[in-house]
């Protein structure tokens, strides 16, 4: 059975109490118990969120947005894995598109990322998809499965079964734009076609995936009703409480 997944990240937003107080009331609500929840919150605040949510028993954990390949060594303003463990991260981000293009992360720094993770035992969740221009010339599942290829389909099959999935289209990220469920779905099954194809359906159908791309509160009941939509990973939409619960209880 899949893990239902719903990770927010903050991205660089919030300040310290501002962060506290949105993790308090998200768990005073009644969330699913059922649905794993990650907090991804800006580095400064990874220490008291995973303070917050120790005491909780229903799913909760705490993820960075990012970490070297490097375990250690003369690289300012970068963060290690044992760094981020040491502080109670459990989940980190690779790949995200705001990474490849803001800061040029190459297909190979990626992999050696994914590497990282793998032999410290912090679970990576790889982001990946296609820009506006690849999809209106219809090139989206090209570069989805070179995506895949490039960083993560070196992995064994003993190992591949340690991370997460997300689909970014990065045309619908802060744009407003959101791939309809339909074309998200197609989009996941072909992900899971791909897993199938490298390694077989039994690891195809145990890896979770999913949508990144301008899941909110209104769709995403919709979104995480399609049969290989595992989850989202949210962006704006983590930073308000109400929001964030909503989409924790809109699985089937």
């Amino acid at each position: 059975m899949r893990k239902k997944i719903v990770a927010g990240n903050w991205k660089m937003n919030k300040t310290l109490p501002e962060a506290i107080e949105l993790v308090e009331n998200i768990l005073k609500a009644n969330t699913s118990a059922e649905v794993y929840k990650i907090f991804i919150p800006p580095f400064p605040f990874i220490y008291p969120v995973s303070k917050a949510i120790e005491k909780t028993a229903s799913h909760f954990f705490v993820g960075a947005q990012n970490l070297h390949d490097k375990e250690s060594g003369a690289f300012t303003g970068e963060t290690s894995l044992a760094a981020l463990k040491s502080v109670g991260a459990t989940y980190v981000l690779v790949g995200h598109s705001e990474r490849r293009s803001y800061f040029n992360e190459s297909a190979e720094f990626l992999k050696n990322k994914i590497n990282t993770c793998i032999a410290g035992n912090i679970t990576p969740i790889y982001c990946f998809g296609e820009m506006l221009a690849e999809r209106e010339a219809n090139k989206h599942f090209e570069i989805i499965e070179q995506q895949l290829n490039e960083s993560v389909f070196h992995l064994s099959a003993e190992d591949i079964v340690k991370l997460v999935l997300a689909y970014e289209p990065v045309w619908a990220i802060g744009t407003g734009k959101t791939a309809s469920p339909q074309q998200a779905q197609e989009v996941h099954q072909f992900i899971r076609t791909c897993l199938e194809k490298k390694y077989n359906k039994q690891i195809a159908d145990s890896i979770s995936i999913l949508y990144g791309g301008s899941c909110n509160a209104q769709n995403a009941k919709e979104l995480f009703s399609m049969p290989d939509i595992d989850g989202g990973l949210i962006g704006g939409a983590s930073l308000k409480a109400e929001d964030f619960v909503t989409i924790i209880n809109s699985f089937s």
